[in-house]
């Protein structure tokens, strides 16, 4: 087997398991509920630790992967997560799972910073749109089979086993990739500014925690805002700096800025879908984990089913415009959704799912492509951090929006035993965020316009 597959299988193999067990997660939600005797609503925090520990890391790891090698690092991470993941499946409390989901998230830093990148390095340009886009369809197939495994997995064999699957997964990923002789790096001279490791970490972690905590302790708004001051020192600090995590020059380029700005409103608006249906389906429809499984298997279907042949066009065509067309498609498809009731006819909300679905497969392979093509090899490592900062980040602001208002709508009404009055709230608390959803994903259609041409 050459280098190339076996880099492209070991990444295929993250790319594919980081989603299943996430998608697998969220149908599990209520079942994991039932038995630690907290609110459904409540293990959102899980999620969140879980993309706070992600976002925390991303960059440092990105300039530690150009010194010590991505390969190597991306080897390292994994057998990491792989550990984390099964503590985190043999956890008994809340607390926990989440500290192991923080853990989680923290070593999947190093799998996120590098796996973009050694898969571009090996490849030839002209094959880069077409890679990338077999990577988003492992991660589309792992949100499609995630619902429905999860749920059956779930219903006859416990939760507990989709931890065990993923860290099995992470292992079987590093062998592989330990098997490649080559390695990438990016620039090696500097050392690593660990005064801008400190600065950028403690503002990722403020600004997401302090946004999702808001609505149970208005003070937390003090730590966004101390967040955001950290994040100005950051960027002043990288600009002075030697050795900088982020060459900051690369933001000059139209297609690069726009592209990340792009992914981190598309991704904030998209990420909680999952999460919110998967409370609606349950819930407010009444149906089994399995069930509504089968039902969420619809629009990551559709991703997977499509996103090579996106990433194929954004070779051959600007992917501006194939992105931008399948964020309008996405905008129209969660706005959709903001009118969901509890008698919403199923044909509707399959055929939304759907709908977004194709949108977003033709949104982020080429998004994707455009922000790797727009940077010169030796920072392969930076925009593959950046990519998956955005997308991270915007997860994170995603579930933070969900987590803030699901508390201020179902505050006065208990959820441990629903009643009319809590259904009611939460239907109300949802449709209200995907309407907040969409506005933000109809922004992300202008930063993608203006991107400009390749």
């Amino acid at each position: 087997m050459t280098e190339e597959k076996k880099i492209f299988i070991a990444v295929l193999i993250t790319s594919f398991m980081g989603p299943f067990m996430g998608s697998s997660f969220n149908i599990a939600i209520p079942t994991m509920a039932t038995e630690f005797g907290v609110p459904a609503q409540d293990l959102s925090w899980v999620v969140t630790a879980y993309l706070l520990g992600s976002v925390a890391l991303l960059v440092p790891f990105g300039r530690l992967a150009d010194i010590l090698g991505r390969r190597k690092l991306y080897v390292i991470g994994s057998f990491i997560v792989g550990l984390m993941t099964l503590l985190a499946g043999l956890t008994q409390t809340v607390l926990s799972l989440t500290i192991f989901r923080l853990l989680q998230g923290l070593s999947l830093a190093a799998i996120f910073s590098t796996s973009m990148a050694m898969l571009v390095a090996s490849h030839k340009p002209s094959e880069r749109g077409k890679v990338i886009g077999y990577s988003a369809a492992a991660t589309y197939i792992g949100l499609s089979l995630g619902p429905i495994l999860g749920g059956l997995i779930t219903q006859y064999l416990g939760w507990r086993l989709i931890f065990f699957l993923s860290a099995a997964a992470n292992v079987i990923s590093a062998f592989i990739a330990l098997r490649v002789k080559g390695e990438w790096y990016g620039d090696r001279t500097g050392g690593m500014d660990y005064k801008g490791c400190a600065l950028y970490t403690a503002a990722s972690m403020m600004i997401l925690y302090g946004l999702s905590a808001y609505a149970s302790h208005p003070l937390m708004r003090y730590v966004f805002f101390g967040g955001v001051l950290l994040l100005l020192a950051f960027v002043y600090e990288q600009l002075h700096a030697k050795a900088p995590l982020i060459d900051v020059s690369l933001f000059k380029s139209t297609i690069f800025a726009m592209s990340n700005l792009a992914a981190l409103l598309n991704y904030s608006a998209t990420f909680a879908i999952s999460f919110l249906l998967s409370l609606y389906l349950q819930l407010i429809r009444g149906f089994d984990a399995s069930t509504a499984g089968l039902f969420m298997l619809l629009q990551p279907m559709m991703m997977a089913l499509l996103s090579p042949l996106a990433g194929t066009l954004s070779d051959r065509h600007e992917p501006r415009l194939v992105a931008s067309a399948g964020m309008a498609m996405t905008t129209l498809g969660i706005f959709a959704f903001s009118f969901l009731t509890a008698d919403t006819s199923m044909v509707l909300v399959g055929a939304i799912f759907i709908f977004i679905g194709i949108g977003f497969a033709f949104f982020s392979s080429p998004n994707s492509n455009a922000i790797m093509g727009a940077v010169e090899p030796r920072f392969y490592g930076v925009a593959s951090s950046m990519l998956s900062v955005m997308r991270i980040s915007g997860q994170a602001a995603s579930m933070s929006v969900v987590t803030m208002l699901l508390a201020v709508y179902t505050a006065s009404t208990v959820a441990s035993s629903p009643s009319a009055a809590y259904l009611s709230d939460l239907l109300q608390a949802i449709r209200n965020i995907f309407g907040i959803l969409s506005v933000n994903c109809a922004v992300g259609i202008a930063a993608s316009l203006a991107r400009g041409k390749r």
